[in-house]
């Protein structure tokens, strides 16, 4: 029997149109937390799997700024950001996600014109018997009704990101 850090598989919830995801991993919530919440740690696995992080700025704060780059192996570059609206370590965090420029200006993803510009996420972890579940929520925000459209039509892409994302946060934790 193999020991698998994480107790389950990505739980997906697209009701109203936000997608939701479920995931419990096998750390404490304080560990969890603070690997999300500090570039030293989001490096090791936020975002695509390939793409190298690197953090411009991170005041973790209401109103503070996680400003960061994102390179694919080809040297391509893409920007983003988070404004933090809510810290309740280890509880919980609420943050808008944007793509941004170098300046920290938000931007349209380089993708698609219709991608909203902001998304509200927020992030629930819960700790029981040493594993701590994630659930993150995640939709549109001040987004006109093509822009809903497109980001519901992105659910199962935004599904398998977030779930290699997450496998990456798994293989992060196994260190500690």
């Amino acid at each position: 029997m193999t020991d698998s850090r994480s107790a389950n598989a990505n739980q997906v919830n697209t009701e109203e149109g936000k997608l939701v995801i479920t995931r419990t991993v096998k750390a404490p919530r304080e560990l969890v937390f603070k690997v999300w919440t500090e570039s030293e740690h989001l490096k090791h696995w936020w975002g695509p799997t390939g793409m190298a992080l690197e953090a411009k700025t991170l005041d973790l704060r209401p109103g503070g700024i996680f400003h960061f780059s994102m390179t694919s192996p080809d040297g391509g570059q893409m920007w983003a950001k988070f404004i933090y609206q809510e810290i309740d370590a280890p509880h919980k965090l609420v943050y808008i996600s944007t793509f941004a420029d170098a300046e920290g200006n938000t931007i349209r993803p380089p993708f698609s014109s219709e991608f909203p510009l902001e998304i509200l996420n927020i992030v629930h972890f819960e700790e029981q018997d040493g594993r701590t579940t994630l659930t993150l929520q995640g939709g549109p925000q001040n987004a006109a009704p093509a822009e809903h459209a497109f980001y519901k039509g992105m659910f199962e892409s935004m599904q398998q990101g977030f779930g290699s994302t997450f496998d990456q946060l798994d293989a992060y934790l196994a260190k500690f």
